[in-house]
């Protein structure tokens, strides 16, 4: 067997040890976070309304449906129930169907770390929920969009995406913009991002389904997610050109949601 100099094994222990310790830093950073926020529903009438609000209509496939109907919304036994359904009264509001949604806008706002929410999404044709978080203090796409969970109709697979300027008006789609990953679909499942500095990672029931990191580019707006903090949007959504036709003979449908935790980060990072 050939023994090598010690001066020629120096190096290659240190090379070693660097990779090491450049591999374990992402996880060493979550091992030093600490649970800095939670929320738990246990609520008997309604949700805190000094973290959350109802979501307003808008005009976006995802939002023209919204409704602060008292019917669409329901505290059950520790859950927040968030509900699509089928408009049965259209002297009040002209749309065909409303559907619920709440956000932390102008009230909570999470920086770096990892935030976790467990849900569970009841299926329907044309039914689209999602957990996505929007800059608190930027405008789309500019501020950048993370996409925790997105589910269509059935299906036994959630979408997890980031959209911002560099992939919604340069249109460019390197680094991978978004991945899917299994769900069980009549269980809770725990959807999950960390935020870096350098990157966001991506996680279903504790898998990692993908990471978008922050990449060396001259073009404008690829990683605004280390510029802002951003608010949490849980809402029901039905319809629309992506997830396609609503079934009205598959509503109601709810999305119930157990908890959402936040671990912050608590080595400094510059936000």
């Amino acid at each position: 067997m050939m023994i090598l100099p010690f001066k020629k094994i120096l190096p290659l222990v240190t090379m070693a040890w660097m990779l090491f310790v450049a591999g374990c830093s992402r996880h060493t950073a979550l091992h030093k976070s600490i649970l800095t926020w939670e929320e738990n529903f246990n609520q008997t009438n309604s949700f805190d309304t000094t973290r959350w609000s109802k979501i307003p209509r808008g005009k976006s496939d995802w939002d023209k449906y919204m409704s602060a109907n008292d019917n669409l919304y329901a505290m059950r036994d520790g859950k927040l129930i968030l509900r699509g359904i089928r408009n049965i009264d259209t002297t009040a509001d002209t749309a065909h169907y409303i559907t619920a949604g709440v956000y932390t806008k102008d009230k909570v706002n999470f920086g770096f770390g990892r935030l976790e929410i467990k849900a569970k999404l009841n299926g329907a044709k044309g039914a689209w929920p999602a957990i996505w978080m929007l800059a608190e203090n930027g405008e789309w796409p500019d501020g950048g969009e993370i996409d925790i969970m997105e589910r269509l109709n059935f299906d036994s697979i959630a979408y997890q995406t980031v959209h911002s300027y560099y992939t919604y008006h340069l249109k460019i789609k390197e680094p991978k913009q978004g991945a899917t990953g299994p769900i069980n679909p009549a269980e809770f499942n725990v959807y999950a991002v960390e935020k870096y500095p350098d990157s966001l990672v991506f996680y279903i029931n504790n898998k990692k389904t993908f990471t978008y990191p922050h990449v060396q580019t001259d073009k404008q707006g690829q990683f605004p997610f280390d510029q802002h903090t951003y608010f949490l949007l849980i809402d029901m959504q039905l319809g629309g050109s992506w997830v396609g036709n609503i079934d009205p003979g598959d509503l109601p449908v709810e999305m119930e949601v157990d908890w959402v935790r936040f671990y912050e980060f608590n080595h400094k990072m510059k936000q």
